[in-house]
C-alpha cells in the first residue's frame, strides 16, 4: 500500500502498513531538524517504509540545502527507533553541509552491512542521464545522498565509473578501464586494484547475490555501458543504468 499525506509542510509518503501515530512523528523530527540548521522546511520530503505496524521502518529524508539535494536513509527495528535514527543523521548531515564538510566515517556506524548471500532478483530498474564530473565532484554528491556508490562519467578518463565508501581514506574510485589515480584534490580517494568485470546482466546477478556483495560496478557486455547493480534493504536488488 503506498500513500502520500502532507504534514505542516513536510510531504510524507508511505509504503505499506505503518501506525497511524508515525507520519507526524516524522514530520516534527524532520520539521525540529531543518529548523535548528537555519534550512527552509518546505519542499522536505519523507518517504516511510515498513511491513507492518510496528516492526521495522525504512526512512528517507529528502531537502534542499541551499540550491544543492540531500539526502539520508536509515532502517530501525522499530518506527520510533527508525525516525529518531533518521533525526540524528539528517542532523549530522546538515553539520557537512552548512557548517564544515567532512566525509562520513568508515565504518559508518548507522550503516548495516547489505552484503548478505543468497538470490535475488532486480526489482527496480533506474536509467538515468549520467553527471560528467571529477572523481572528487561525485564523492560529494555520494555523501550528500547518502548513498553507498555512485555511478557518474569520469571527465578524466572519459569512462563510466563509481566513487563508494571503502578505507582507508573512506572512499574508492574505480573506472571501466583506467587504474591510474585520479588527479590529487582535497578529496583522498584510493583505488579500486582490481580490473572491472565485463559482465551480461544475468552473471552480474549470479556474482553478487552468490557472494557477500552490497553492489557490483561492471561493464555491460552487450553495451560496453558501466552498471551499478545493488542490494537493497528489502533484500532484492536495484539496478542503474546510463541513458
Amino acid at each position: 500500500m503506498r500513500a502520500a499525506v502532507r504534514e505542516n509542510a513536510v510531504e510524507i509518503e508511505v509504503r505499506g502498513t505503518l501506525g497511524s501515530q508515525i507520519p507526524p512523528m516524522a514530520s516534527a523530527m524532520v520539521s525540529a531538524v531543518l529548523t535548528h540548521h537555519g534550512v527552509p522546511v518546505d519542499g522536505a520530503r519523507v518517504r516511510l517504509g515498513g511491513s507492518h505496524c510496528g516492526g521495522p521502518l525504512l526512512v528517507q529524508v529528502n531537502v534542499e540545502v541551499r540550491g544543492t539535494a540531500a539526502r539520508v536513509q536509515v532502517a530501525g527495528p522499530t518506527p520510533s527507533r527508525a525516525v529518531a535514527a533518521a533525526g540524528a543523521r539528517l542532523d549530522a548531515q546538515l553539520r557537512r553541509l552548512v557548517g564544515r564538510w567532512e566525509p562520513w566515517p568508515w565504518p559508518d556506524p548507522d550503516r548495516r552491512s547489505l552484503g548478505v548471500p543468497g538470490a535475488a532478483s532486480v526489482v527496480r530498474h533506474k536509467d538515468v542521464h549520467l553527471r560528467t564530473a571529477l572523481p572528487c565532484q561525485a564523492a560529494t554528491t555520494m555523501h550528500a545522498m547518502d548513498y553507498d556508490a555512485h555511478l557518474f562519467h569520469d571527465r578524466e578518463s572519459d569512462e563510466d565509473a563509481v566513487v563508494y565508501r571503502a578505507g582507508p581514506s573512506g572512499v574508492r574510485l574505480a573506472r571501466q578501464h583506467t587504474m591510474r589515480p585520479p588527479r590529487p584534490t582535497a578529496t583522498a580517494l584510493t583505488v579500486n586494484p582490481h580490473r572491472v568485470p565485463t559482465l551480461t546482466g544475468d552473471q552480474a546477478t549470479e556474482r553478487l547475490t552468490e557472494g557477500w556483495l552490497p553492489f557490483l560496478f561492471y561493464t555491460d557486455r552487450p553495451t560496453g555501458r558501466g552498471h551499478l547493480l545493488y542490494r537493497r534493504y528489502d533484500g532484492h536488488l536495484g539496478l542503474v543504468t546510463p541513458r
